[in-house]
């Protein structure tokens, strides 16, 4: 077997291989979607808000109770965060598609094995029958 020829045993990682091939703004999506989807920035998230609300409550706040600026800031990482999503969500269906052609490829494979093992089964029972017929002679 080359170099560049794969070996037919050794299991292919399509992951691994798709991954490769991603682009700086793919990579920064699977990034951004795994931080937000994370309880760290929840928590974090969740503090920020509470930190903003006290601030802006108490001391002379730059954003007066109903806290206009922060809504305001809250709706555009909502619209971030929904397009950044809709992105990683896109890539994870890339994924799911080259793994079912994976899996695809590999179902072809191995009925064309088994349908070749069958054969050579079927051909030693003919082989066996025809020895035994003769052996009862």
């Amino acid at each position: 077997m080359t170099e560049n020829t794969p070996d037919p045993f050794q299991p292919r990682d399509w992951h691994a291989e798709h991954t490769a091939t991603l682009s700086l703004g793919q990579r920064a999506a699977d990034r951004m979607r795994n931080v937000m989807g994370s309880w760290g920035f929840v928590g974090g998230f969740v503090a920020f808000m509470v930190v903003w609300a006290i601030v802006n409550s108490t001391a002379a706040g730059w954003d007066p109770y109903p806290f206009i600026l922060l809504n305001l800031f809250l709706s555009m990482l909502a619209g971030l965060q929904g397009a950044i999503l809709l992105i990683a969500a896109k890539r994870q269906d890339a994924i799911a598609a080259a793994l079912s052609q994976n899996d695809y490829d590999t179902n072809t494979a191995s009925k064309s094995d088994i349908e070749e093992l069958l054969a050579i089964n079927k051909r030693q029972v003919e082989l066996i029958e025809q020895l035994l017929a003769k052996k009862e002679f």
